[in-house]
């Protein structure tokens, strides 16, 4: 697998998402949990959708539940809390693991494209966040300290290419 163009992935609901569907899109991928001290930080994925959106950005949150067993529930009560404490809008996909055997091949290509701090493939930690361009490659890898506000000019750059 090359390209974001090869990965599927289910959304919160279940129904697949092909990621052939958001091909010229830009893509702000995030690994997230609702019980981290991250967590706050689905507001300004948000502001991040609802701000570029309409312009060609597309973000997508994918629950993770292997750092600090921090999104225990299930897809539907993690659908529910985003909503109601969030006003999540954005595209939420079905909980993954994104590091291990088990990690979801989506993840394992972002990790192998864009490496972290001195080339550990590895997730450290929630709410890590990968912006794909629209050609399909990986731009950009952020920490999970660093918020989607600062990711402004990233994403900016990205949809005037």
């Amino acid at each position: 697998m090359n390209t974001l163009n090869d990965f599927t992935a289910n959304r919160i609901d279940g129904t697949p998402l092909a990621l052939t569907e958001l091909q010229g899109r830009v893509l702000l991928i995030v690994n997230t949990a609702s019980a981290c001290g991250f967590t706050p930080q689905f507001e300004g994925l948000e502001a991040l959708h609802k701000t570029y959106g309409t312009q060609g950005l597309s973000v997508i949150g994918f629950p993770c539940n292997q750092f600090g067993a921090q999104d225990a529930g299930s897809n539907a009560e993690i659908g529910a809390f985003c909503q109601r404490n969030y006003g999540v809008s954005f595209t939420m996909m079905e909980k993954i693991n994104v590091n291990g055997e088990d990690a979801h091949p989506l993840f394992k290509w972002l990790k192998a494209e864009a490496p972290g701090v001195l080339g550990s493939e590895g997730i450290k930690w929630n709410f890590t966040k990968f912006l794909v361009g629209k050609d399909g490659r990986v731009l950009k890898r952020y920490a999970s300290v660093d918020a989607p506000q600062k990711l402004s000019k990233d994403i900016e750059a990205a949809l005037a290419a």
